[in-house]
């Protein structure tokens, strides 16, 4: 029988989320069934609900940063039994075929992977659902191949953010080895930067976090920031040119690059991470001089995803959050686009019962 599963949901684009009802498929196999007790809250949660990044499918129910307790697992399964911590990341399928998940890098999939919401969901017979639905939820059934461990010495609520903001930063972190001797610089400290910071410092790095103003340069020097450059003021772009090499461009806003890029030394990259809407202008010139980089990461995969989380816990860092009730998720939208959180929201799901 499929699983009863209440959770909020977005209706329309230009609609509130609200109460949802629907169905989990029974496990298969090869299947996880997760009590979610936290899902953290993505900005791109808010892009999906709101049909920003292409024609959403509704009812839709956002949330790819989920943490909880297996509640029943197939006949197959061998990595996780009853009661263990797991999470679920941004990915729950893909075709575990093609060059790029033969070599663990999932979110490569050539055909695209699975998105935990709002793709097409291949087991939609079983559970009644034609699209993927996210951790916005109480219960979710997953393949134990995109299931995660989460350690014991990370806290489930901390932990939840770290399946994608985590993941979206460690990634690059360690595609462009970064390490002791490191200068890395990161654009924006928001949900991704300052996990970027944190991961960053940890690896070695001496992190240095630009802003458009001093307002959370306490933070990024708690976090394991040495320094905090205002990058509106002019002659402190000008004296910081050729410093770094590496930039972890957070920002999701149009904004401007240009300048940025000429603070990267010799063989320097700025690697983007936010969700940009729009073209932004980078010059031929100052890479060609310096022979430049400018580069795109996403996510993780699954492999790399658990190696995160083992780092987070051998290290102790987890994302500063706020939690929330189902019921504020709306709230929670409209602050996160006047940037007041600091800086994940997370979502309590025992509270659910209430709300729904």
């Amino acid at each position: 029988m499929p699983i009863p599963t209440r959770a909020f949901a977005a209706v329309a684009a230009d609609k509130p989320l609200e109460p949802f009802s629907f169905t989990r498929r029974d496990p298969l196999p090869d299947d996880v069934v997760i009590d979610i007790q936290y899902c953290g809250v993505c900005h791109s949660d808010l892009h999906m609900a709101r049909s920003e990044t292409g024609p959403a499918r509704y009812p839709l129910v956002p949330g790819h940063e989920i943490a909880g307790v297996v509640k029943a697992v197939g006949s197959d399964v061998t990595r996780f039994k009853v009661g263990d911590r797991v999470g679920v990341g941004c990915m729950v399928d893909s075709c575990r075929e093609c060059s790029s998940c033969q070599a663990g890098e999932e979110q490569y999939c050539v055909p695209g992977f699975t998105g935990t919401y709002g793709n097409p969901d291949r087991f939609a017979e079983q559970s009644g659902q034609p699209i993927t639905q996210g951790g916005y939820s109480d219960h979710i059934t997953v393949d134990q191949h995109f299931v995660l461990s989460i350690p014991d010495a990370l806290p489930l609520d901390k932990a939840a953010p770290l399946l994608c903001a985590g993941i979206t930063t460690y990634s690059p972190l360690k595609e462009w080895n970064v390490g002791p001797g490191s200068k890395v610089a990161v654009i924006g400290l928001g949900g991704l930067g300052h996990m970027a910071v944190k991961l960053a410092a940890a690896m070695g790095a001496e992190v240095t976090v630009l802003s458009t103003s001093d307002r959370k340069k306490a933070d990024a020097e708690r976090m394991g920031a040495s320094h905090f450059l205002i990058n509106k003021d002019k002659a402190a772009m000008k004296a910081a040119a050729e410093s770094f090499d590496l930039i972890i461009n957070t920002v999701s806003a149009t904004h401007e690059i240009a300048d940025h890029v000429q603070l990267l030394a010799r063989d320097g990259t700025m690697v983007m991470l936010g969700l940009t809407t729009e073209g932004l202008p980078v010059y031929a010139l100052p890479l060609l001089w310096r022979r430049r980089r400018v580069a795109g990461s996403l996510i993780g995969g699954v492999r790399e995803t658990q190696e995160m989380l083992d780092f987070c816990a051998e290290h102790g860092i987890t994302c500063d959050i706020e939690t929330i009730a189902p019921d504020q998720i709306n709230e929670a939208y409209a602050r996160m686009e006047r940037s007041d959180v600091r800086y994940r929201f997370v979502i309590d799901m025992a509270k659910l019962p209430q709300a729904a």
